[in-house]
């Protein structure tokens, strides 16, 4: 079956489809026996099987763990011993996960064969697309795809994003060159590690090739906004470009320049004129169905923390351009596809594919929360997971996957609700991340992290008598690049000395000093790909915080029960807070950052 997945295509794809869904039970049993088979003699299922390939054993001794419980053995491959410690293949590379809560992202192992599985699942997109949106090969993608910078283990594995994998890929770089294929960037340009000039390049291309355009996207819709925001900026140096068909002189890179001298060349006055009169109105309303007349939808992921950037790609859509999030994946292994495409934002759903890996699941209360029964700390009890084919419809769970790589009975985190089936392959919707309470872009901070940050930033206010008495913290994506909000109140502690006036440094100290201790993936996002702002901290009036405990609890909260929420969704809540700002303060530098 590994040889013949990149020959599923179109048609053959969707009967592969239906196929593993009709089945899904018996490709799910097949699947786990084949892992094990492979796996048994590793030294982290030994440890539990004692070199047994029965499924019931696997099922009865294997823990359920969470990656704090596979790191040790994930650092030892990356120091240089050997893949069998947790997989019967070699690890090819590491894949660096956004989801971490540590220092460093996480060290995801990855073997060849998972390239295979991944493009399976990107070849399933089109033809699910075509059954709603027909002829899209007769035109152009203007997909906007990045790479980010990579690094290597001490024993020389590659440590790099999962997208930057793929598209470093000969199943990428070597894909059928057909319509459905046909992108408007060249390679180069998405390979180009300057995200500026990658940026410049992608949008130059889509605006050449602008009446061809059927398909507009991005990965993540923070992404495509991103890009917008680079347009305003940049526009005019693009249509410069296009009228005199030179490419401007601040893209340097040799890769970058020696493809787009195809795409630019020859003049083209007239062209930059369409655009210049677009992107020269006061107001950027529909700004993208302008710029790109014949686009039929937007694709990008937007459920979970990307649902907050649904309003700003209606508005630069003007609502005439379909949403579409196509399919639902992580660093640790790729699920599923959204069968219904077409569908509300909030009614996305995914059907996961039975071929992917083994999956379980592990019930939760109607709020998507852990059974009373099953202690965070103490860990899942074995015996309440749940396979594929037997969740229940509405309920909710968290992922569990074992994978050919070496993960099992790994706790995602993710949070998911069953909303229907497909065949015998349940279809969910995605809640949440458990734990995460901030996120921007790739970054996700959860309660733990932010404690212990703002833990050490408020020993700044110590010399000046002050305390920081409460905060809370919300993600403000009203402008371009969205940025991380602490509301703090303060009180001056009674001293027989006179306090030292707080000035506005100290609080850009402190605000620096959270971005100091937030994660990797944070620093990186603010530092190094600027798609997070600096972050705010804003002084409110004190009692503010009493305030808000009347509010949730008037909303038929319990005074017993009441904990001061740190991270605000409540328009209402927000609302209070930022009545009550009487001092605002950003951090006056970018956190420190080590690639």
């Amino acid at each position: 079956m590994e040889g013949k997945r990149l020959e599923y295509r179109g048609e053959e794809a969707l009967k592969e489809l239906e196929k593993f869904t009709a089945k899904a039970d018996e490709v799910q049993e097949n699947i786990l026996k084949e892992i094990i088979a492979r796996n048994c003699e590793t030294e982290y299922l030994k440890k539990y099987m004692e070199g047994s390939k029965d499924v019931l054993e696997f099922k009865q001794r294997v823990p359920v763990i969470t990656y704090k419980d596979i790191h040790p053995y994930i650092q030892r491959i990356a120091n240089g011993e050997d893949s069998s410690l947790i997989s019967g293949h070699p690890i090819t590379e590491m894949l660096c996960s956004s989801g971490t809560s540590g220092g460093e992202p996480k060290m995801m192992p990855s073997i060849a064969e998972d390239l295979n599985r991944r493009t399976f699942l990107y070849n399933l997109i089109m033809p699910i697309m075509n059954q709603y949106i027909p002829d899209l090969d007769e035109g152009k993608a203007m997909f906007l795809y990045f790479v980010k910078a990579e690094m290597s283990t001490p024993c020389g594995l590659p440590a790099r994003a999962v997208l930057t994998s793929y598209y470093k890929s000969k199943n990428f770089r070597c894909r059928a060159r057909d319509a459905f294929n046909d992108f408007t960037s060249p390679d180069q340009a998405i390979l180009c590690t300057d995200s500026n000039q990658s940026m410049y390049c992608q949008l130059l291309a889509g605006l050449v090739h602008r009446h061809q355009v059927l398909r507009l996207g991005a990965v993540f819709a923070s992404a495509l906004l991103r890009a917008i925001s680079f347009l305003e900026r940049h526009w005019v140096h693009l249509c410069n470009d296009i009228r005199t068909g030179h490419l401007d002189s601040s893209i340097t890179d040799p890769e970058c320049r020696s493809s787009m001298s195809t795409i630019l060349s020859s003049p083209n006055p007239h062209l930059a004129d369409e655009i210049e009169e677009i992107c020269s109105r006061p107001s950027w309303k529909g700004m993208l169905s302008q710029l790109w007349p014949r686009a039929k939808y937007i694709e990008a992921v937007i459920t979970g923390s990307m649902a907050q950037y649904i309003p700003s790609l209606e508005y630069y859509s003007e609502g005439k351009l379909p949403l579409v999030c196509t399919m639902y994946a992580s660093s640790e292994c790729y699920f599923g596809v959204n069968m219904k495409p077409l569908c509300d934002p909030a009614d996305v759903a995914f059907t996961l594919l039975p071929n992917m890996c083994y999956f379980e699941f592990i019930p939760l209360g109607e709020n998507g929360t852990l059974l009373m029964d099953m202690d965070e700390e103490k860990g899942v009890p074995k015996e309440k997971l749940v396979d594929l084919v037997h969740v229940r419809l509405g309920c909710y769970y968290e992922l569990v996957v074992t994978t050919f790589a070496g993960l099992n009975r790994y706790r995602i985190g993710d949070v998911l609700q069953v909303t229907g089936f497909h065949n015998r392959a349940p279809q969910f919707r995605f809640i949440c991340r458990r734990n995460v309470v901030l996120s921007i872009d790739n970054d996700k901070t959860n309660e733990e992290d932010l404690h212990r940050s703002i833990t050490i930033a408020k020993k700044l206010l110590e010399p000046y008598n002050a305390l920081l008495v409460e905060y809370t913290s919300y993600a403000d994506t009203s402008s371009l690049p969205g940025h991380y909000v602490l509301y703090w109140e303060i009180t001056h502690c009674i001293s027989t000395d006179s306090p030292t006036p707080l000035d506005s440094k100290v609080l850009e100290e402190c605000c620096i000093a959270v971005e100091e201790e937030l994660d990797y993936i944070y620093r990186r996002c603010r530092t190094h790909d600027k798609s997070v702002g600096p972050l705010e901290i804003r002084l409110v009036q004190p009692g503010t915080f009493e305030d808000l405990m009347d509010l949730f609890i008037s909303q038929g909260g319990s005074i017993n029960q009441y904990k001061t929420p740190r991270c605000i969704k409540s328009s209402n809540a927000l609302k209070l807070l930022n009545s009550n700002v009487e001092a605002s303060f950003f951090s006056p530098r970018d956190p420190r950052w080590i690639p």
